[in-house]
């Protein structure tokens, strides 16, 4: 096998092979991008941006969310308090997990239903501004149609 890759001919082949994908590549990312061969699209692929953080933490169910995650939190403390005093370390640090993973779940149960519907409130403005695509804000640089505000007031009605 080393003999075959030290024939210049088969150097070349293999370095010739490369280049033609390479610069069959590049066409083809370049062909992609113009729009020879096309027809220029529709301006219908309006995008718009929300701050997602920011709809979520003014949803007006949250405050609700908080404070049966707060009473989860203080029973769950208590149950670990009772139950753990005799325990290893070890044991406790093995339902101390539990409890975690159960704390998790509780939150997970309680905010589905409130980021289902900032997601509706999001596709309801998406729809009547007649965007295709809306991204977190955080992740854009450059342009696109705000629409947090408009997301915000419909929660709030």
């Amino acid at each position: 096998m080393l003999n075959q890759l030290r024939n210049k001919k088969n150097v070349k082949l293999v370095s010739l092979i490369i280049a033609a994908f390479f610069v069959l590549g590049i066409v083809g990312i370049s062909l992609s991008q113009s729009s020879i061969g096309h027809a220029a699209p529709a301006n219908n692929s309006a995008v718009g941006v929300v701050n997602y953080q920011l709809v979520v933490v003014s949803h007006p169910e949250l405050a609700n969310v908080k404070a049966s995650m707060q009473t989860e939190v203080e029973t769950v403390k208590k149950e670990f308090e009772e139950k753990s005093k005799a325990m290893s370390d070890q044991e406790k640090q093995r339902y101390y997990a539990q409890l975690q993973e159960r704390l998790g779940q509780k939150e997970r149960e309680l905010m589905t239903p409130v980021l289902d519907k900032v997601t509706a409130a999001i596709k309801k403005v998406a729809d009547a501004k007649g965007l295709t695509i809306v991204v977190d804000k955080q992740t854009v640089i450059y342009g696109g149609v705000d629409i947090t505000d408009e997301v915000v007031k419909s929660l709030s009605k």
